[in-house]
């Protein structure tokens, strides 16, 4: 056993080792956002229930009872279950807070695959001011032939502006999440997919979420997790993902420019291997890169070298990047109902 430290000077040093820890560890610990958060910050007027047992025996049945114009937040309460059923919240049903049990527990499932993104999607909301928090969103199409009509098979289309999910999970072979438009916020979520698997013009931050990468035989190309549609550099939109976790099977690029001003940023984000050494695509856009915004920052991970990156995508110094490493790049403060 080693012998403690009798000297005055080394129970200085004992005692300032002691504070970094425990100020290191104040800092690096997140608050929980949950459900019960969640419902104190939105403080709903009323509660839409579905299940077996309840009112509602389907969630699209729920929201077509919330009326139109709504401007007051209003619960739609899933209980565990799987709901086989394409589900729909329209412009014009705002104020909807839909509250599963968890998404191990909550699932929405359907199983349509189109040419069509929209047509696919399992779950679309177009109406603005929308919450979800604790379900899945499942495509559960089998995979099309490559390059074929009735290839796309979407989980979630994500339509509507002020639009967050906490701790939803988002699950599809392929074109997982639609990321349509708007300013969204995923937190803690869970996308799983291969070929552009998040994509759209959406402005939106993705915090502490995880990405796993599923094979895909099908191509000669790899898949990417990510495609952006930015067109102009004063367009605000972007995919920013912060915090999180990438791994999976196979190998993927993190994302691939999709028009001249795509915008992508990976930042203090864990790879595995499965991300490839160049990391990024141009695939399918020949166009000028100068205008791209793609590229990386502080990440770490076996996937993290970027000694043989794309030459065109980004190191980000910090200065680059800190405006968008906050609620702030999506005006968060002025709409989210909870975040850290």
């Amino acid at each position: 056993m080693a012998r403690p430290c009798t000297s005055a000077s080394g129970l200085v040093l004992f005692l300032s080792l002691c504070s970094i820890f425990v100020v290191d560890s104040t800092e690096t610990k997140k608050p929980l956002i949950d459900a019960k958060v969640l419902n104190s910050k939105i403080q709903a007027k009323h509660t839409y229930k579905v299940g077996p047992e309840e009112e509602y025996k389907s969630i699209q049945a729920a929201i077509d009872a919330v009326p139109e114009g709504n401007s007051q937040w209003v619960v739609v309460h899933v209980r565990a279950g799987t709901y086989r059923e394409q589900v729909v919240v329209p412009k014009n049903k705002q104020y909807i807070y839909l509250r599963g049990n968890g998404k191990g527990r909550t699932a929405i499932v359907y199983d349509e695959c189109s040419d069509n993104n929209s047509e696919s999607a399992t779950f679309t909301v177009e109406a603005n001011n929308f919450v979800a928090f604790g379900i899945t969103f499942k495509n559960n199409a089998e995979r099309g032939l490559p390059n074929l009509p009735r290839n796309q098979s979407v989980a979630a289309k994500v339509a509507g502006d002020k639009v967050a999910f906490y701790h939803c999970g988002f699950y599809s072979p392929h074109n997982t999440l639609f990321d349509n438009k708007g300013r969204h916020f995923y937190e803690s979520c869970y996308i799983q997919g291969n070929i552009d698997f998040i994509f759209g013009r959406g402005q939106s931050l993705f915090q502490s979420c995880e990405i796993f990468v599923l094979p895909d035989g099908r191509n000669d190309i790899l898949g990417s997790i990510a495609a952006h549609n930015r067109k102009s550099a004063d367009d605000s939109s972007g995919f920013v993902f912060l915090n999180g976790k990438v791994y999976g099977v196979g190998e993927v690029y993190l994302g691939r420019a999709n028009e001249a001003h795509s915008r992508i940023i990976f930042a203090n984000t864990y790879f595995s291997k499965t991300i490839s050494p160049l990391g990024w695509s141009n695939w399918s856009y020949s166009g000028h890169t100068g205008g791209l915004m793609i590229g990386e920052h502080d990440c770490h991970g076996p996937g993290s070298d970027l000694q043989n990156r794309a030459e065109w995508a980004r190191q980000f110094s910090k200065e680059e990047v800190e405006p968008f490493l906050s609620i702030d790049f999506i005006n968060g403060s002025e709409w989210l109902p909870a975040y850290y």
